[in-house]
C-alpha cells in the first residue's frame, strides 16, 4: 500500500479523506479503489451518453453505489430526472432516452418500487416532508438526495433543489438557533434521517415477504453494511453542525446571528462528500478512534471485495434464505456484517467520545 499511496503523492494527485486515513492508518483499501474507478468510468459513460438531456430545470440525478463510488460488475444505475420548473411534455420523451441509456451501460433494471428510473418533483422532496402525503417514495428520494446522489450533466436544477431542502431543514428547526441549546445539531434533519433508516429495516423485513426469499441474503448484508453506511454519514453530516466550529465562542456567535443561509452552505458542501468520504473525513479528527476506523474501514473494503467477486455476487443474489445457515460465503459475509456493527459501537456507542455522547443523546432516543 505504502508504495502506491506514496506514489500518488509524488505525482501530485490530490489525496482524499479516504487516500490519507489508509495512509495514517497503514491500511490497503484496494477494493475500495477498483470500486471507485468503475464507478469513475461508468460515469464518464454515462455523462457522455446523456449530455445533451439536461437543462436548467431538469438535472439528471443518480442513486446508490454509482453515486457512492461502490459500483461492480453487477450493481444496477438507479437514477431520476429531477424537475424544478414549469411542467414540460417533453420531460416523459427525455426519461425514456435516459433509460434506454442506462440500459446499454448496465444488463440490471433499476427497483421493482419504482422509487428510480422516474420522473421526480422538486415540490414533492421540499414541501412534503411528514404528514400523509410524505409517501415512501419520496422519504427515500428526499434523503438520498442528500446523502448519496450525484448529477449528471447540467446541475442547476439539482443544486438549487438540494440548497432548499436544506433550507426547509434548518429554518424551520426553531432549537438550533435558541442560545441556551449548546449542542448545536439539526434535529429536525436528523430526525428524518433517522426515520428513513428505520424506514428501510422496516422495508427489508416486506421485501422479504414478498419476494419469496431469493435474494434475500444479499439483502440482509447490504442493510447491515452499504445502507447502515448512508444512515452513519447522514448522522455525522448533522454533527459537523456542531464539530466544524474553531471553538465555542465561534459556534455561538455564528449561531447566535441566526445565519441561516451560512449553515445551509456548509451543511451543503459536507454533503457533497460521498459517504465513505464524509465518515474518513470527520473521523480522521478523532484519532481516539483509530483502532474502530481501522475495523470499520477494513471490514467495508472486504465487503467490497465480495462484491466484486462476480462468482460471489451471483452466488449470494441466487442463495434462498432457507439455505443460509449451511452456506459459507454467506457466514463468511455476515461475520463482516458484525465485525461492521463492532466498528460502529465502538466510535458511536462510547460515551466518553463525542461522538459516542452525540449519537447516545440525539441518535438513539
Amino acid at each position: 500500500m505504502f508504495g502506491f499511496t506514496r506514489a500518488r503523492l509524488k505525482r501530485g494527485n490530490f489525496l482524499s479523506a479516504i487516500d490519507k486515513l489508509e495512509l495514517s492508518l497503514e491500511a490497503d483499501w484496494r477494493n475500495l479503489r477498483q470500486a471507485h474507478e468503475f464507478a469513475n468510468q461508468k460515469l464518464s459513460a454515462f455523462t457522455e451518453a446523456v449530455k445533451d438531456l439536461t437543462t436548467s430545470d431538469a438535472s439528471i440525478v443518480v442513486f446508490g453505489s454509482l453515486a457512492r463510488f461502490e459500483l461492480t460488475s453487477g450493481s444496477d444505475i438507479d437514477w431520476a430526472l429531477l424537475l424544478d420548473g414549469p411542467s414540460d411534455p417533453r420531460h416523459h420523451q427525455v426519461a425514456q432516452k435516459i433509460a434506454g441509456s442506462v440500459r446499454n451501460l448496465v444488463d440490471k433494471d433499476v427497483g421493482k418500487e419504482g422509487t428510480f428510473g422516474s420522473l421526480v418533483s422538486s415540490h414533492d422532496l421540499i414541501n412534503y416532508i411528514g404528514g400523509e402525503v410524505d409517501t415512501n417514495s419520496n422519504t427515500t428520494r428526499r434523503n438520498l438526495l442528500l446523502l448519496e446522489s450525484r448529477a449528471i450533466g447540467n446541475d442547476e436544477a439539482y443544486n438549487r433543489v438540494k440548497r432548499n431542502l436544506l433550507q426547509r431543514y434548518l429554518s424551520e428547526d426553531s432549537g438550533l438557533w435558541r442560545e441556551e441549546v449548546k449542542n448545536k445539531l439539526p434535529h429536525f434533519l436528523l430526525n428524518d434521517m433517522a426515520r428513513y433508516w428505520r424506514t428501510m429495516t422496516v422495508d427489508y423485513a416486506y421485501k422479504e415477504r414478498t419476494r419469496g426469499g431469493v435474494g434475500i441474503p444479499l439483502r440482509n448484508i447490504k442493510l447491515g453494511l452499504s445502507r447502515k453506511l448512508i444512515y452513519v454519514s447522514g448522522l455525522l453530516a448533522c454533527y459537523t453542525c456542531h464539530l466544524d466550529f474553531s471553538d465555542d465562542m465561534t459556534r455561538e456567535r455564528f449561531y447566535s446571528q441566526q445565519n441561516t443561509a451560512g449553515l445551509v452552505a456548509k451543511l451543503n458542501e459536507t454533503l457533497k462528500l460521498y459517504p465513505l468520504e464524509l465518515i474518513a473525513s470527520v473521523l480522521s479528527s478523532f484519532p481516539q478512534h483509530a483502532v474502530a476506523a481501522r475495523e470499520l474501514f477494513d471490514t467495508y473494503d472486504k465487503f467490497l471485495g465480495m462484491l466484486l467477486d462476480e462468482e460471489t455476487r451471483k452466488h449470494l443474489e441466487a442463495l434462498h434464505s432457507d439455505d443460509c445457515s449451511n452456506d459459507e460465503i454467506y457466514q463468511q459475509a455476515k461475520t463482516l456484517r458484525r465485525t461492521f456493527q463492532h466498528a460502529l459501537n465502538s466510535i458511536f456507542l462510547e460515551k466518553t467520545s463525542l461522538l459516542g455522547e452525540f449519537t447516545i443523546r440525539y441518535g438513539v432516543f
